[in-house]
């Protein structure tokens, strides 16, 4: 069984979830989430979606970048009749109504998390495309293995995303897979339903951050903006992180903690088991 405190920087209400969860499997874990999730605002942004959900049944595929893509996508149209319940056609639907999801229409997910959000909501299993199980990543790269021989020639997509504050666009993953479609004859679509930004840290969190730098925390890094959020920070600018442990769950995430002066950084499946084994290795060669 590991010693070793994990600092989990996933966006709430992910982190305490996944905290809770390696704390149940014997591993001391808490807590502090690097990104911040909050719904885009504005007419422009909530016209986009609405566009997004008329002309839903257009496309032949849809793809949700996050279980929080999933969440602020459906929480604009709600409640959603499965398919075989469905009272009207999509473009037909007046607000309020009950949605059908479009009997043809294929919703892509990067891996499980995604998935479960997608099964939350009403989507059918059967509709679901996402990475194996066993896949060695859950990202757009094992995604567009699991899709990419079909015919996507002439048929549109959109990709369900969200947006770093100040930006627009989006990560190095999900224009990658934009550009497979692009180049397999598809049209590409995109519509932003949230945003990410840097969290307000209390000043005991900002303690415990430069804590966690040296007494032998390991800290679990899924996005590499959270990396950035964290250097930012007020009050944690200049600490010198070489003596810090990390586990981090995909390799351009290795990169980015690597880059920022962490002594020691291991790769990891995003999977409970995995980085339980994980942690176990860097306690033995870590120490």
């Amino acid at each position: 069984m590991t010693t070793a405190r994990t600092i989990v920087t996933r966006p709430e209400p992910d982190a305490g979830l996944w905290a809770q969860q390696l704390a149940q499997a014997g591993i001391p874990a808490e807590a502090l989430a690097l990104i911040d999730i909050a719904p885009l605002s504005g007419v422009a942004h909530a016209q986009a979606i609405d566009h997004a959900w008329r002309a839903l049944g257009d496309y032949a595929a849809c793809m949700f970048v996050s279980g929080h893509a999933v969440n602020h996508f459906f929480k604009q149209k709600r409640p959603v009749a499965q398919s075989g319940q469905a009272q009207a056609a999509i473009d037909n639907v007046a607000d309020g109504d009950s949605l059908a999801i479009p009997p043809h229409l294929r919703f892509m997910a990067p891996g499980p998390g995604t998935v479960a959000a997608l099964r939350a909501v009403g989507v059918p299993a059967a509709q679901i495309d996402a990475p194996a199980a066993d896949a060695r990543q859950f990202d757009s790269e094992s995604l567009w293995q699991t899709i990419g021989a079909r015919d996507w020639q002439d048929r549109k997509v959109l990709i369900v995303r969200g947006q770093s504050a100040g930006a627009e666009g989006a990560s190095s993953g999900r224009d990658w897979i934009s550009r497979q479609w692009q180049g397999a004859g598809a049209r590409v679509d995109f519509v932003g339903v949230y945003q990410r930004r840097a969290p307000a840290l209390t000043d005991a969190q900002i303690a415990r951050a430069r804590q966690a730098s040296a007494d032998g925390s390991v800290w679990l890094f899924s996005s590499s903006e959270a990396v950035g959020h964290l250097l930012q920070l007020a009050g944690l600018q200049g600490v010198d992180w070489h003596r810090a442990r990390a586990i981090a769950t995909h390799p351009r995430i290795v990169q980015a903690v690597r880059a920022a002066g962490w002594g020691v950084v291991v790769a990891s499946r995003p999977a409970l088991q995995d980085i339980r084994q994980t942690l176990g290795s860097i306690e033995l060669n870590h120490p």
